[in-house]
């Protein structure tokens, strides 16, 4: 398996900018975005990270707010939190050595994933790296499926016993690309795959039957109102999300979910007085946008407001700043929020 799958890669394998060495901090920022984000998406965030932070001292030294802004539009922004920590942490706690051992797994945001990767691609450790796509060639490799915790120790003893101990990382990305470019979900082109000869559910003709394919749950629907207010210089409030939250240090307008049995505009008189502590008059709605999360979607709603009585206190936001249209790519928004901002510019 592995010198037919080694030589497969070392043909077909796409010069990805963070190929060009094995510098564990370069490895480390690209397996951080890879995760949940697909390739063409990721290579020009990388290329514009590596740019602004190309060392890990000087991410660690980088504003958060920086961090974030770069991070704009990636998504699951508690991994740009978790590197700016661990950046941190490697600096300030470690000497500025990159750890190479089991200390490298304790930092934030580094699991079993992220770790086999950096200590194999990076140290050349022969430690599996097991994602979607390594699951989905083994799943269909062995015609076997692997879904639970007792199944992936079985695939991890099955990918020990495979893995090249001179070429450990060479092996783990040949896996990855191989589930992502031929041994995809639909239409595999097995006809092109370097190991189908040895490929069990190839031979059996189960391929359609790997792997396993859970019901997918409905994602509920929710309605998100939030306010435009304005002053008299065309300045408008946003709120900076707490930390610990979904989206944490992100900015945002004012506002929040429509609760069940509300209206829009009672749900924004509420969601206001609960995180500023103001009452409003609302002059007149600006649009709604739809966006789409991982694991709900929502309405977006915008009203045009104005403060009708009570002095603005920060009682559910981390930060409150008065900015103008011109500022708002100083800040980083969810990018639903730049979604809103358009249609707001077209009203």
């Amino acid at each position: 398996m592995k010198e037919a799958l080694l030589n497969w890669y070392d043909k077909n394998k796409k010069p990805m900018p963070w190929r060009l060495n094995v510098d564990p901090y370069r490895i480390w920022i690209s397996e951080v975005m890879l995760q949940q984000t697909q390739v063409t998406t990721v290579i020009p965030y990388y290329e514009k990270w590596m740019y602004q932070f190309p060392s890990v001292d000087m991410l660690a030294q980088a504003d958060i707010e920086d961090v974030l802004k770069l991070w704009e539009g990636l998504g699951y922004y508690q991994r740009a939190h978790n590197i700016k920590k661990t950046a941190e942490i490697i600096i300030n706690e470690l000497e500025g050595d990159f750890p190479s051992n089991e200390t490298l797994k304790a930092l934030p945001g580094i699991g079993e994933y992220i770790y086999s990767a950096i200590m194999s691609i990076a140290f050349n450790a022969p430690t599996p790296v097991i994602d979607g796509n390594v699951k989905r060639v083994g799943s269909r490799f062995w015609e076997q499926q692997f879904i639970s915790a007792r199944d992936i120790k079985d695939l991890r003893i099955r990918l020990e016993e495979q893995i090249s101990k001179k070429r450990a990382g060479c092996f783990n990305q040949a896996m990855m690309d191989l589930g992502r470019e031929i041994c995809k979900p639909i239409n595999p082109e097995c006809s092109q795959c370097p190991i189908s000869s040895n490929c069990q559910s190839f031979q059996n003709k189960t391929i359609k039957l790997y792997p396993y394919k859970p019901k997918k749950k409905k994602i509920p629907l929710f309605d998100v109102v939030v306010g435009y207010i304005e002053d008299q210089n065309k300045r408008f409030i946003i709120t900076k999300r707490p930390d610990e939250k979904m989206l944490g240090g992100l900015w945002e307008l004012p506002g929040g979910k429509r609760e069940k049995g509300e209206s829009l505009r009672q749900g924004l008189t509420r969601e206001l007085k609960e995180e500023l502590d103001i009452g409003i008059a609302i002059q007149l709605k600006l649009g709604m946008v739809e966006h789409a999360y991982s694991h709900m979607k929502i309405k977006l709603h915008a009203y045009k407001c104005k403060i009708d009585n009570g002095t603005i206190k920060q009682r559910a936001c981390q930060d409150l700043k008065w900015i103008t249209k011109k500022d708002i790519n100083k800040y980083s928004f969810p990018t639903a929020n730049h979604k809103l901002f358009k249609k707001i510019g077209e009203c």
